[in-house]
């Protein structure tokens, strides 16, 4: 009996250790951009950025992606196949077709940093809700609001979405986490912040 109590016990540990590593982190909104607006140093340069964050926080062994759309390639083929977990182990999405659905769970609460923490919003000072995708509702590029692919912090524009689910009115477009109005003044760091943004973007675990 205690020989089976035993093998009992280590059959549960080694199933509560697999459902934790099934949800670590595998989702997250960057804590900080790069400092050169929606200049990241193209998509080589955001993807950079976003393993260095989630390792620093302690997610290892997986191959990070930014969110973000070019002139030729689609966001939504960039981030693997799901299911995506936050930094407290809450799902956002099962796969890339919910991710961009309203089945989606991605809201204030759930869209946090590497860290866990929660960003500002609308409501929030500084607003940092304004995220850089350059991305159509479906995942889907528009060619000319990538910011020169992601290399511009000068003339150009950024689509960018709303992490918080909230804009200045009740819209699909001030409510979408991904495609929600383009940048203005440019693609430099002022201009970014001058509509509530940061140089924020969103990272993936496409693996």
């Amino acid at each position: 009996m205690k020989r089976i109590l035993v093998l009992s016990a280590a059959l549960y540990a080694g199933l509560a250790t697999a459902g934790a590593q099934e949800n670590t982190m595998s989702f997250f909104v960057t804590s900080s951009g790069l400092g050169k607006g929606a200049n990241l140093g193209g998509l080589e340069g955001a993807d950079a950025q976003c393993q260095k964050l989630a390792e620093a926080a302690g997610a290892t062994g997986k191959t990070w992606r930014a969110y973000l759309s070019t002139s030729t390639v689609d966001a939504r083929d960039r981030v693997g196949s799901g299911p995506w977990f936050n930094a407290k182990g809450q799902k956002v999405a099962d796969d890339v077709d919910s991710l961009h659905s309203d089945a989606n769970n991605i809201n204030k609460q759930t869209a946090l940093d590497e860290k866990g923490n929660v960003i500002n919003g609308r409501g929030d000072t500084p607003n940092r809700h304004d995220i850089l995708t350059g991305s159509k509702p479906d995942g889907t590029r528009i060619a000319d609001q990538t910011c020169g692919d992601w290399t511009s912090d000068g003339e150009g524009v950024a689509m960018m979405g709303h992490h918080d689910r909230m804009g200045l009115d009740d819209s699909a477009a001030a409510k979408s986490w991904n495609s929600s109005h383009p940048s203005r003044g440019g693609c430099g760091q002022e201009a970014l912040k001058g509509t509530g943004g940061d140089g924020l973007f969103y990272c993936f675990a496409a693996n």
